[in-house]
């Protein structure tokens, strides 16, 4: 079953010891080589794709489980770590933290140049921006991007994990994105979920607010002289209306906001995903639009947040326990050493890993 999805992490302080780091990368790379000689590249983007997968990914490296750094450092571990193997498995990793994710149509081509990948690489491009657009400008969380990751395989099937900063609190949310389950990316688009509810929230994905979708392209079609810029936050609660009146004014300058009406009007976008890539149009665009779309055809706006779910060897941090060096090489040279008799055909040593696994959970 497909399931909207985040993750919630505090900020932490500090930064992680480059000899953890090195381990992390070596770690990291023989899991993932371990899972594809296993179950092959798909397996893989589905357990990025999984928020809770990725946190027990993040501890088994030995970071902090509940550090909202887990997500760029392991990710960036990885990243290193798989750059000498991603023709060999046909898995490619794209994108970062900050300057970086900008990065990520660049490196995705790269890849499909680099490769000879009978890609459509144009639409992995669109996929990475898309996704990117919909975490900031549809849910709106109050939760700043500066961190995207795209994994993707030689077949175009593709991952992407990214997050953002909260505007006011020292809290991180991660978003989850899977090709292999998405229907639309308008439309309850992410994988996976863990995190803590926040008030407020407009999520224009969610199921209840498709009728505004559908009326926000409508007035989009429309020749646009001037739109009233509502602030007023109309909200159903146990079949009670109630006006919410925020402190904030997410509403786009006026000069901007009819600038940018006349440019929907001309693309005339036919349907909201169109109008939701179009350049320009952003968050406070279509609240605006959404806002006024429900004075115009009475299509009430839902408000919920999209979330819905609230140590192998050790955390940098201390917590649970320090990082147990030994441990920590000792399974790195015991996976390593079952990958390399996997690659000459002895299958026995993956074999007891996944004895192994399938006994831990029972």
């Amino acid at each position: 079953m497909k399931r909207t999805g985040t993750a919630n992490a505090p900020l932490h302080g500090g930064h992680c010891p480059p000899w953890l780091f090195d381990h992390m990368k070596t770690l990291s790379g023989a899991i993932i080589e371990a899972i594809i000689i296993e179950y092959g590249t798909k397996e893989v983007l589905r357990r990025f794709a999984d928020p809770v997968w990725f946190q027990s990914f993040g501890s088994v490296l030995g970071f902090d489980w509940h550090s909202s750094g887990l997500t760029t450092v392991v990710l960036g571990a990885f990243k290193e770590a798989w750059n000498q193997r991603s023709g060999e498995y046909g898995l490619f990793v794209a994108g970062g933290k900050g300057k970086a994710s900008r990065r990520t149509p660049e490196e995705i081509d790269q890849a499909g140049s680099d490769h000879g990948l009978s890609l459509d690489c144009k639409r992995l491009v669109y996929s990475s921006r898309l996704a990117a657009k919909v975490d900031s400008g549809l849910v709106q969380d109050g939760y700043q991007l500066y961190h995207h990751v795209f994994l993707f395989d030689k077949d175009g099937a593709w991952t992407v994990v990214q997050q953002g900063m909260h505007q006011s609190e020292p809290v991180a949310r991660r978003y989850h994105w899977l090709s292999l389950t998405l229907d639309r990316f308008t439309e309850t688009p992410h994988q996976g979920i863990a995190g803590q509810p926040e008030p407020h929230v407009l999520d224009l994905t969610a199921k209840p607010n498709l009728p505004v979708q559908q009326a926000s392209v409508e007035l989009a079609q429309r020749p646009q002289d001037a739109l009233l810029a509502l602030r007023t936050l109309v909200e159903s609660q146990d079949g009670a209306r109630h006006l919410t009146m925020p402190e904030y004014h997410n509403v786009p300058r006026p000069g901007y906001f009819n600038k940018i009406l006349y440019k929907i009007y001309d693309a005339q976008p036919q349907d909201y995903e169109a109008l939701t890539a179009l350049p320009g149009v952003g968050a406070s665009t279509l609240r605006a639009l959404a806002m006024v779309s429900e004075v115009v055809y009475g299509t009430p706006l839902a408000f919920q947040d999209p979330v819905r779910y609230a140590f192998a060897h050790g955390g940098k941090d201390g917590t649970p326990f320090p990082v147990r060096r030994p441990d920590y090489e000792a399974t790195i040279a015991s996976l390593e050493r079952a990958i390399q008799t996997a690659r000459l055909g002895d299958l026995d040593k993956m074999k007891a890993f996944r004895r192994l696994s399938h006994a831990a959970g029972t």
